[in-house]
């Protein structure tokens, strides 16, 4: 009985707990409860204690990242670099006592000499520790957070807009696509597209061909005052399909009724705790396309809508490339959906 009322609480089967033990925890339990404590409290508190961070690591891997990409690349590469940087350290220790010291041990030797592989650690670590904490195996602030304040300065990280590594977006995508609200959706179009975050705002349904799958933005909309022609890949028409008839004019439209403020996208990241900029997505994306396709320098530019400072090249470029540009927007989404691989 606990504070006048009956909690019936199991204690394992007989093929695992006997009945010397079964009476013995019983008999523990019952105390607890006389004391005026949580019964089952304690008895999860002594299962929180024995779970390490080798389990929790690979329950997340087999519940959140299988399901969830379709890259085996991707899928194999997450459990793979944190079998050889974490779990040789931290592995078969109980993640409920994990601490950030433990979490510097880990990223420290690799920060400076490895630093992309150490910020898909980093990021692979936080969603780890997230999970636990969702799932009660961890109490407390997650120890990755701020972890970078005790770590060097990376040099090959200089932007102009704080931006996430391409490579690390395959992770993100799930915790984007899972958020909630017209402010997460608008997000993931403009991260799909490419696009700057006003122009996405400003979007209206006059403006997409959802048949040709074309969004056409008009020359005023744009920084450069040149129509601006954008290809949509299927997932970004499904996403299209969820916020249809919302709105007989934006895409997007607030709460209001009115567009976006230029703060709902910042917010959703602040939200998801993802410390980069909306407008760094489009550098993620520049670089994505530089490294890891053959597509042509020109196309990498029209996706942007990036002026032609060369009069000479911009004279004889006649074409937007728009056919190239669908292909390159189609191998994005799949990158981001981790169809592709990396």
């Amino acid at each position: 009985m606990v504070q006048g009322k009956r909690r019936d609480i199991g204690l394992g089967g007989t093929s695992y707990v006997s009945l010397a033990e079964a009476r013995e925890q019983a008999r523990h339990l019952r105390a607890v409860a006389r004391s005026g404590g949580d019964p089952i409290a304690e008895r999860d508190k002594d299962k929180r204690l024995g779970f390490s961070f080798e389990e929790a690591a690979r329950q997340v891997h087999l519940e959140q990242i299988v399901p969830n990409n379709r890259n085996r690349k991707h899928i194999a590469q997450w459990i793979s670099t944190i079998e050889t940087y974490a779990l040789p350290k931290i592995g078969s220790r109980p993640i409920t006592g994990i601490d950030q010291r433990d979490i510097l041990n880990v990223l420290q030797p690799i920060w400076t000499n490895k630093p992309e592989t150490a910020r898909r650690v980093r990021q692979r670590l936080k969603t780890i520790f997230d999970w636990a904490r969702t799932s009660g195996h961890f109490a407390g602030v997650n120890p990755v957070e701020g972890v970078e304040k005790g770590l060097p300065r990376q040099r090959d990280r200089t932007k102009h807009f704080a931006a996430t590594p391409w490579r690390e977006l395959p992770d993100l995508w799930p915790r984007i696509c899972n958020a909630k609200g017209m402010g997460a959706l608008a997000l993931r179009f403009t991260i799909l597209t490419a696009a700057r975050s006003g122009e996405v705002r400003g979007a209206t349904w006059e403006e997409v061909d959802l048949q040709n799958a074309v969004w056409t933005i008009s020359a005023d909309r744009m920084k450069a005052g040149t129509e601006h022609r954008v290809p949509l890949p299927d997932t970004v028409l499904r996403l299209l399909g969820d916020v249809k008839g919302m709105d007989q004019r934006l895409l997007f439209p607030s709460a209001k009724a009115g567009p976006l403020s230029d703060m709902t996208l910042s917010a959703v990241l602040k939200r998801l705790h993802i410390p980069v900029t909306v407008h760094g997505f489009r550098s993620s994306f520049r670089d994505w396309a530089e490294e890891a396709t053959a597509y042509p320098y020109a196309a990498k530019e029209a996706a942007l809508a990036h002026t032609v400072r060369n009069k000479v090249e911009a004279a004889y470029r006649r074409s937007d490339l728009f056919e190239v540009r669908r292909g390159m927007m189609n191998d994005w989404a799949s990158y981001l959906e981790g169809s592709e691989s990396e």
